[in-house]
């Protein structure tokens, strides 16, 4: 039994790409694209709301903070129910709950009903961040995992422009309200065509049902293997360091990376505003800036396999380091969507490889999916106090003070994970 099980695992590792692998790619990035477009759907209905004056600048905070409450409480749950119950478990309702009351928003007469409804689409939304790319990251073969979770990481992050270039359209023609319909019924489209996504193999083999991850391997190597050869340090696992060791690592780097990619890209409609743009310029200025996103993470996604994973990350967040400073200081319209632009492109260099790839590559199958859900989790609970945090810099002291932080944050990260992060380009998971 244990030869078979290692055996399969052999298959999987080196499978050629199939169509099964293109369709779990392509199901599991389209949840992609809605969460990092939610975000961005946030940010601009936000700065909206406030600037008609449906919500304050402190109730704007709250239902940003809401949507990350959320998300923290959902990637928990994904956690543990992908790993006790399933992959394909954490993936049957959570795009049903976030569609229904994303929808369900639209209606909402009041600020207080609208953060209710925020809260809970965001709990069904924080298990796609786990599951997306986990499962991309079980499904791929080792020699070309870095790539298809960096390509993953490029679907999804189009989701950034996308949303901002519907809201520079669709808000000032049709309202800020459209923006949670048009979310909304794509939530619930894609769910119904998520509805025979395939469970995971390793998963599957990590709970000794081997029947049924053979099933799904001989549909994944149905176009032949690569090379043995091909592999670098194929037979050491990444599992090498212990639970406790990889969670310390993935929070720090998960946290450093949301929180800087969040108070940059969920304020900068705002922090337009407050320098006097209006607000259709402002979202549209986000909009160029986003274009920046799925740069950054085909950039990414190019250099992860082949620079290795640790020296990208530190590269990246000494970068954003440097760009955080120098945008608190830009003045001039060009400087401001220059210098916005790069930071994005940093920032989601980061996101291709710190979320996408070496994240899930800290933890072996068994607790996989916790400690990505823990790691997203906590990230998204310091998320919840980063709006507040935000309006306080903003509206007493000086908004120059959020490019510090977002500095701080991001040379703190490369000092821990330089110091204490294993490399784990092109190892095996087990």
């Amino acid at each position: 039994m244990a030869t078979n099980a290692l055996n399969l695992e052999t298959q999987l590792n080196t499978a050629r790409e199939t169509p099964l692998f293109y369709k779990v790619f392509a199901l599991a990035s389209a949840g992609m694209i809605l969460d990092a477009a939610d975000v961005y759907m946030a940010s601009a209905i936000n700065s909206t709301m406030i600037a008609q004056k449906f919500a304050t600048i402190q109730q704007g905070s709250t239902f940003l903070s809401s949507g990350f409450l959320g998300l923290f409480i959902g990637s928990i749950l994904a956690g543990y129910i992908g790993d006790f119950f399933g992959r394909k478990k954490s993936y049957q309702i959570n795009l049903l709950l976030f569609g229904a009351f994303t929808l369900l928003a639209a209606f909402m007469p009041n600020i207080t009903l609208l953060i209710i409804c925020r809260f809970i689409a965001a709990i069904g939304l924080g298990a796609e961040i786990v599951t997306g790319y986990a499962v991309v990251n079980e499904f791929a073969p080792i020699k070309r995992r870095g790539h298809w979770s960096g390509m993953n990481a490029i679907v999804a992050n189009t989701g950034a422009p996308i949303a901002l270039l519907i809201a520079t359209f669709a808000i000032p023609k049709f309202g800020w309200r459209s923006m949670f319909i048009i979310m909304g019924i794509l939530a619930l489209l894609l769910w119904l065509l998520r509805r025979h996504f395939p469970e995971s193999p390793r998963w599957l083999l990590a709970k000794g049902r081997n029947e049924e991850a053979e099933t799904i391997i001989n549909e994944l190597t149905t176009r032949g293997q690569y090379d043995e050869d091909e592999f670098t340090d194929k037979a050491e696992p990444t599992s090498h360091i212990s639970f406790a060791h990889g969670l310390f690592i993935a929070i720090v780097a998960v946290s450093a990376t949301l929180l800087c990619q969040y108070t940059f890209t969920s304020w900068v409609p705002t922090l337009l505003l407050n320098r006097g743009i209006n607000i259709v310029s402002s979202i549209g200025f986000s909009a160029i800036m986003m274009i920046g996103a799925p740069i950054g993470a085909a950039i990414g996604a190019a250099l992860v396999d082949r620079a290795g994973r640790k020296k990208v990350i530190l590269t990246g967040f000494i970068a954003t380091a440097i760009l955080g400073i120098g945008y608190a200081y830009e003045t001039t319209t060009a400087g401001i969507l220059i210098n916005g632009f790069l930071l994005t492109v940093t920032l989601y260099i980061l996101v291709a490889t710190v979320v996408s790839v070496y994240n899930n590559e800290l933890f072996e199958t068994t607790h996989r999916f916790r400690g990505a859900g823990i790691s997203n989790g906590i990230s998204k609970l310091l998320n919840v106090l980063m709006p507040t945090a935000v309006a306080f810099m903003i509206t007493q002291v000086s908004a120059s003070f959020i490019f510090y932080g977002i500095a701080a944050m991001a040379i703190i990260a490369a000092i821990v994970i330089g110091i204490w992060g294993p490399e784990t380009d092109q190892k095996a998971i087990k």
